[in-house]
């Protein structure tokens, strides 16, 4: 079926070389995939020695619980993340889900996406995240919860900003509409840089009860120092 979908969507040929394909990449560009691998903290997926928990995590812990990442942000994640998230390319979000899916090992109770603010949602007409988790939910046969989280405020794109401000514009900026008491909740993004989105949504998920959250990124963005 994603074969056929992807010469559907595509004409047969790879989304990023252009060259013939079978599924949405050619076997070349998905081999050149910047995949994540080696030694990484197992709560922020930076590069940390022996796969501790690295000196960051440790000085200062964030409110989430550990983080699966599938690939670094560069070319060409870059360019496939772009796509999902900028041009409407909706095809794309299986293809990232199943790369997370290859990493993820631990069962969860309910799979969530960082939500868009109701502005963004209609400015872009659809939530890249939600488009990912769902094909996760899907395939893993967890729960998945659209509306559990709401993002109460169109706070400023992170991107825009400095590193160091990032977690001050998101602050108080999410609102969990029931009780979780003791699940196990995945969050869905496409990129991860500061953390700083996902902190807050997990400080939020655990005043709402939550026991553990985890994050499932496709893309992981590496400080300067990484």
């Amino acid at each position: 079926m994603r074969e056929f979908l992807s010469n559907l969507l595509f004409g047969g040929s790879c989304f990023l070389c252009r060259g013939a394909a079978r599924g949405i990449l050619c076997p070349a560009c998905d081999a050149d995939l910047p995949r994540l691998a080696g030694t990484l903290c197992p709560r922020c997926a930076l590069p940390s020695p022996g796969a501790a928990v690295c000196g960051r995590c440790l000085a200062d812990a964030p409110h989430y619980d550990a983080t699966v990442a599938a690939l670094a942000y560069r070319f060409p994640a870059d360019t496939l993340v772009h796509s999902l998230k900028f041009r409407g390319q909706l095809a794309l979000a299986p293809l990232m889900g199943n790369l997370l899916i290859e990493k993820i090992k631990e069962r969860i109770d309910l799979v969530v996406p960082v939500p868009l603010s109701r502005e963004r949602l209609r400015e872009r007409g659809y939530n890249q995240a939600a488009e990912i988790a769902r094909h996760i939910a899907k395939q893993r046969r967890v729960p998945l919860e659209l509306t559990i989280m709401t993002r109460e405020r169109n706070t400023q794109a992170q991107a825009d900003l400095p590193w160091s401000d990032r977690a001050r514009n998101v602050r108080g900026a999410f609102r969990c509409e029931r009780s979780l008491d003791g699940a196990a909740i995945a969050v869905v993004d496409d990129v991860m840089t500061t953390g700083a989105t996902l902190d807050e949504l997990a400080a939020t998920l655990k005043r709402a009860g939550a026991a553990r959250v985890v994050n499932w990124v496709i893309a992981r963005t590496f400080p300067p120092d990484a």
